[in-house]
């Protein structure tokens, strides 16, 4: 029969992959729910990966925060609106003045001749904290009055009680803390509001109506607005008035405390989400690291090392499933591969010991016989069991670097058409010399792979050679490829003996031989297995099958043997 290899069985019933998602604590190890017992929901010290999260994330909104903050800080608006307010309530005092000027007569504010200033600031309805000054030509101060009247919207601005900014008063206090400490030198001291007027009034007597930003005593911001008071298109003085101390400033104060309150609500809300989010990718994680090292750690103390246990968070629809599901195959992998060590180790050691079984038989015969023609007969069993070994030894030196060669050589493009054309060249020749006709039968268009060239030359020269092997003296051998869609297939028929039926499942399996008396322990059964694994490396196939006269007679006597291989294109 043919040369046969052994499949590594799938043991996956073997392989103790961990636990499910859904119910960890039956099936995950107790080392790994110990590890899961200890830790809490905000594991900030011992996950980096939370604390970026989390970091991030309040950096994305610290940012968003900070431009409201100052968009409110700059806005000129609400300083515009109020200046606008000011100049027209300015404008009606002056008119108020103006009212009372007789036309041709002589008027002077600073002593009251044409109209008593003194009096018609007191009948003034002003809003508290405005304060309203007059001057005269002469930039003069001749009088002023302090607004009283507590109108509904000045209480709710003023009242503390009811608007208190406790955030943004903290962090002012913060500031000025460390401005007075980094501060070099003595704070110079803010003129008076009386003192800054004068240049708005100068300003005011010549070009008209003039409105200006300014700072009080305390530093805060106020709105002055000075207009001139006419007598026949001359003025005669300027009215000048400041809207209340610290009115800008608490309104910018509430809408920056609105801000921060709802930062401090994001915050919260934002950390909380934060740590959500970290449980759902960090904790699993944690746990596949965690299983990963506790059984890193059981072999390197050589201490229960047992197998690793892969946490199934396979379920989950994102990176951290694919990533469980990446692990636990890699981990079954490597254990089918282990597995797949054990055996062909035992399989190693069962096909040594009978060509050393037979050695050792011989050999205790060869000292026992006397005559000639018998100990030439033992020497010619120890000859044969010899090369056996010898055979035997370098095909599973080969077969044991098959797997590392695989992966550390680089596949590249090659065109299959004319590697089989050599082959079919070489091992052409070899056939017709043993009176067997040989068939190449390949299309002219190359078909380019990607693959390791030298490999899948030893497939088909296993395959060919195989051929050549069960066939005799006028038999044939055909080679012949075609395209099919995505694939390739290769085609080595012959008409030979053909596969008996209960030997296509086992033709695969490795060390399986089953040849003529007169071929025994020519070959070691490892060329089909070494064939298989190359072409499945490859993410193709292969297959045998008997060549028969008709497919609805599957007891009819094979034709010969067909080999096919399946590659991708």
């Amino acid at each position: 029969m043919r040369d046969t290899t052994v499949t590594q069985g799938d043991r996956g019933g073997d392989v103790v992959l961990g636990d499910d998602w859904v119910a960890p604590q039956n099936t995950v190890s107790q080392e790994l729910r110990n590890k899961r017992a200890h830790r809490s929901l905000l594991s900030l010290r011992t996950s980096p990966l939370t604390r970026k999260i989390i970091t991030f994330n309040l950096i994305a909104l610290i940012i968003l925060v900070a431009g409201i903050l100052y968009s409110i800080d700059s806005r000129d608006s609400l300083v515009r609106q109020r200046a606008n307010a000011l100049v027209g309530e300015t404008q009606l005092v002056g008119d108020v003045f103006e009212a009372q000027l007789a036309d041709g007569f002589p008027v002077n504010l600073a002593t009251g001749d044409g109209v008593d200033v003194a009096t018609t600031l007191q009948g003034l309805s002003l809003r508290k904290g405005v304060e309203v000054f007059v001057y005269d030509t002469s930039e003069m101060l001749v009088g002023s009055i302090l607004g009283e009247e507590q109108t509904p919207a000045i209480a709710a601005l003023n009242s503390r009680e009811s608007n208190r900014t406790i955030i943004s008063d903290g962090l002012s206090a913060v500031g000025s803390g460390m401005a007075r400490v980094f501060q070099s030198g003595s704070d110079v001291p803010q003129p008076v509001i009386e003192e800054q007027l004068s240049s708005l009034v100068a300003q005011a007597l010549i070009g008209g109506t003039q409105v200006q930003t300014l700072r009080d005593a305390d530093g805060g911001t106020v709105i002055a607005a000075a207009t001139p008071v006419l007598q026949n298109g001359s003025p005669i003085g300027v009215v000048a008035m400041v809207s209340p101390a610290g009115e800008i400033d608490a309104l910018v104060r509430r809408e920056r405390e609105q801000v921060l309150q709802m930062f401090v609500v994001a915050l919260l809300v934002s950390i909380g989400l934060s740590l959500v989010l970290a449980s759902t990718i960090a904790n699993p994680l944690a746990d596949l690291a965690e299983a990963a090292e506790l059984g890193r750690d059981r072999n390197a103390r050589r201490v229960n090392p047992g197998r690793i246990r892969i946490p199934d968070l396979s379920a989950r629809p994102d990176e951290i499933g694919r990533l469980s599901r990446a692990l636990r195959g890699m981990v079954s992998a490597l254990y089918n591969r282990i597995d797949g060590n054990e055996q062909f180790a035992a399989d190693v050691a069962h096909e040594i010991k009978n060509p050393l079984a037979s050695l050792q038989s011989a050999v205790g015969t060869l000292r026992m016989v006397r005559r000639d023609d018998q100990r030439a007969k033992l020497l010619d069993v120890i000859e044969h069991d010899v090369r056996r070994l010898d055979r035997l030894v370098s095909d599973i030196s080969n077969a044991s670097r098959l797997d590392a060669e695989l992966v550390k050589e680089d596949e590249q493009p090659f065109n299959l058409l004319e590697m089989l054309d050599n082959l079919n060249q070489h091992l052409g020749e070899d056939a017709r010399s043993k009176g067997i006709d040989y068939i190449a039968d390949l299309p002219p268009d190359p078909i380019v792979i990607h693959g390791l060239e030298a490999r899948l030359a030893q497939v088909f020269v296993n395959l060919i050679t195989n051929a050549i092997s069960f066939c005799e003296d006028g038999d044939a051998i055909r080679v012949w490829a075609r395209r099919r869609s995505n694939r390739v297939l290769v085609v080595v028929e012959d008409t030979g003996p053909g596969i008996p039926d209960e030997a296509l499942s086992k033709i695969f399996k490795r060390f399986y031989s089953q040849r003529p008396a007169e071929h025994f322990g020519n070959n070691s059964g490892l060329g089909l297995a070494i064939s298989k694994q190359i072409v499945e490396a490859h993410g193709g196939v292969i297959w045998a099958e008997n060549i028969r006269p008709t497919e609805a007679d599957v007891t009819s006597d094979p034709l010969g043997a067909r080999f096919v291989v399946g590659l991708p294109v």
